[in-house]
């Protein structure tokens, strides 16, 4: 059963909690609820939009990050760092940070853990993450102060750097505080109940950003949390926000940014529903673009199941996605976090580049090229910069000693941080080759709104190369990233880019200039290139027309075909099993597979537009199929083979309506074709 989806990141923590012998899939946990509408919406505020998509973030897991003072620590945690991290060990990096170029840092929680008497070393461990807190209004010792954590706001603030603190929001520790105030959270400890515990948490939100000056949240799986309680958490926190002023870097007088990302793991549609809300009731404004992610290391490496050999066709497709979020949306575009595979050793897990191999270090630069140039806030996962991995870890660790090891999937990019001057004397060479493109990067996003604030017009997209066309007011760009390892030309229609002049690249200040009506631009393997548009034209790019051939044709295409009362060559019932909304890799009844003859299965479904990987499987996962090559496209026959874990198929449904998935078998039950099409 795959678990890319949100239903690993739901279980994951609690499942290591209690047993890592267990298996993850085997761990089940439920949402809080479902999601409701507020009887008053509050719409998303505007004049905090520019801001907001200009952040360039830096994540920090703070027990993994830097040791600062040694007589304090939790000692003990999951992944393969000291576990000393605590907020010294930031200040310390606060000059290492700024020189990245970033304007913010996310701390992961540093709220109080206190250990239950006789806990065993699995909840130490997770004391050590900081996501099951104890008392929301005070700092966990083992990590500093409320001194410390003062000192470390103001002197970030100091620098440029906006700090967000980290909201756990659905879930606590069962030992947890009451408030200042003598509220606390109700119902279960995971998840808590909502309306109930909405008092508690509006002054968790409030607190910090009063007592602080903190920026704003990171919100841990927000799908625990209503939206129309999300849509009042986020009213408090502006209001909180408009309260307070400090001093920035530039010596004026500002409010908190109130800024607010969600966290969760899963397709667009579910973010809608779990986080965004609707048009006419807003809930949060910005989420973590977790779809869009997965195409990324899928396309410059492989996903955390080995999957990838995507070109510029699998990007483009992600992002026209974001016509699914409503308009308040503001994804934020992450490579890598505390619960996934650094992209250094995805890399190596499918045996594309080592360390060693100049590959390595161009690959990370075309994904980081591909955050830089994204409309919407972006964050860095601690690392990111340096290209930096987990020696001796490529492969999945399946055995049960892997946490004790460090090296599961879900942590083991909690390692200690490597920080020039700081935990290290000097850098390599490549690192620090890959730090300086960074740094780069994140000057030419702030000095051009374009890539941070522009509209986005895919100009060309194919198995070798991406095109974007990127503008904002007379800042205009073209955005380039070779999605291959061979060198190419690559030929550009200058009416498509909208461009009636030269180009010139904003790193090597290179010049291109047409002719017959096209530019000719060479890229190397995984390179990058940002061009200026010097002389726009004013009709500006085209806008491409995409034809969706979206219904085939025969006999797997048809969805009127009567079911026959015969078993086939298939013994067990089949469903079409994923991520989708209504259904989270559940097997529902209206999913279920009835025979039509010729050894031909089918169910037609109504269907959400959007994004999805699923497998076609019996209940008990016994048998398991996916199609080859793990996507399919509407109308066409592919080929059906064996699935199992971390081999989904990949399909996306451009419209809403009914669809028709079809499956053949042999004679004898082996996997021959599948289909989805969309009924006429």
């Amino acid at each position: 059963m795959v678990k890319w989806n949100t239903e690993l990141k739901r279980n994951v923590k609690t499942c290591i909690a209690l047993a890592i012998a267990v298996s993850l899939s085997a761990c089940v946990s439920s949402d809080s609820s479902s999601p409701a509408k507020s009887t008053l919406a509050y719409a998303c505020d505007t004049t905090t939009s520019s801001g907001i998509n200009d952040l360039r973030m830096y994540q920090v897991m703070v027990e993994s990050f830097v040791n600062g003072d040694d007589s304090i620590g939790h000692g003990t945690g999951y992944g393969t760092s000291h576990h000393n991290g605590d907020i010294q060990g930031i200040i310390d990096s606060l000059e290492y940070i700024q020189s990245l170029g970033v304007n913010a840092i996310w701390l992961t929680p540093i709220f109080d853990s206190t250990p239950v008497e006789g806990q065993d070393h699995w909840a130490d461990r997770l004391d050590a993450t900081g996501y099951y807190a104890s008392n929301y209004f005070a700092i966990d010792p083992r990590f500093g102060s409320m001194e410390k954590a003062k000192e470390l706001v103001e002197e970030a603030h100091k620098r440029g750097l906006y700090v967000f603190f980290d909201g756990v929001f659905g879930h606590h520790k069962d030992n947890v505080s009451n408030s200042p105030q003598g509220n606390s959270p109700q119902g279960k400890s995971n998840p808590v109940s909502y309306p109930e515990s909405m008092a508690f948490y509006k002054e968790v939100a409030t607190y910090w950003i009063t007592e602080l000056k903190i920026d704003g949240w990171r919100l841990d799986q927000a799908y625990q949390v209503p939206t129309d309680a999300w849509a009042e958490l986020r009213k408090s926190v502006d209001q909180a926000s408009k309260a307070v002023t400090y001093i920035n870097a530039d010596g004026q007088t500002v409010n908190p940014l109130g800024y607010m990302v969600a966290e969760i793991w899963n397709n667009e549609n579910y973010i809608n529903e779990t986080g965004y809300g609707s048009a006419e009731n807003p809930a949060l404004c910005s989420a973590f673009d977790f779809p869009v992610r997965y195409r990324i290391v899928e396309t410059f490496a492989v996903n955390e199941n080995s999957n990838g050999g995507k070109g510029g066709e699998w990007l483009d497709e992600g992002m026209s996605l974001h016509s699914l979020y409503p308009a308040h949306a503001k994804p934020n575009l992450m490579l890598g976090n505390h619960d996934l595979v650094r992209f250094g050793d995805l890399l190596q897990r499918g045996k594309i580049a080592d360390i060693e191999d100049d590959e390595y270090w161009q690959r990370h630069k075309a994904a980081l090229s591909f955050q830089a140039a994204y409309t919407g806030p972006i964050t860095l996962y601690y690392g990111d910069e340096i290209g930096d991995q987990v020696e001796g870890f490529s492969d999945k660790e399946a055995n049960s000693n892997c946490a004790v090891e460090g090296l599961c999937d879900d942590h083991v990019a909690r390692s200690s941080a490597k920080i020039d001057g700081v935990t290290t004397g000097t850098l390599t060479a490549n690192q620090d080759d890959l730090k300086m493109y960074v740094s780069k990067l994140m000057k030419l996003r702030a000095e051009h709104p374009a890539l941070s604030q522009g509209k986005r017009i895919n100009v060309l997209a194919n198995s070798a190369v991406y095109v974007d066309h990127k503008q904002s007011g007379s800042d205009i760009l073209l955005y380039l990233v070779s999605t291959q390892s061979q060198s190419n030309n690559i030929e550009i229609n200058a009416s498509d880019a909208g461009s009636e002049g030269d180009l010139i690249d904003l790193v090597s200040g290179e010049s291109f200039s047409i002719n017959a009506g096209k530019y000719q631009i060479p890229l190397n393997g995984f390179e990058a290139r940002f061009l200026a548009v010097q002389s726009p034209s004013t009709s500006g790019a085209t806008v491409k027309k995409v034809v969706l051939a979206a219904t085939g044709s025969g006999f797997m295409a048809s969805c009127s075909n009567p079911t026959l009362d015969e078993s086939g060559p298939i013994n067990n019932t089949l469903y079409v099993v994923g991520d989708f909304a209504n259904a989270s890799w559940k097997h529902k009844d209206n999913r279920s597979f009835e025979y039509k003859g010729d050894n031909v299965y089918q169910v037609v479904v109504d269907e959400k537009a959007g994004s999805y990987r699923m497998q076609y499987a019996s209940k008990d996962w016994s048998s398991q199929f996916t199609a080859d090559g793990f996507s399919l496209k509407l109308g066409v026959e592919n080929a059906l083979i064996a699935g199992g874990y971390g081999t989904d198929t990949a399909a996306m449904l451009p419209e809403v309506g009914k669809y028709v998935w079809s499956l053949q078998f042999s004679d004898v039950g082996l996997p021959e074709k599948i289909m989805v099409s969309k009924c006429q």
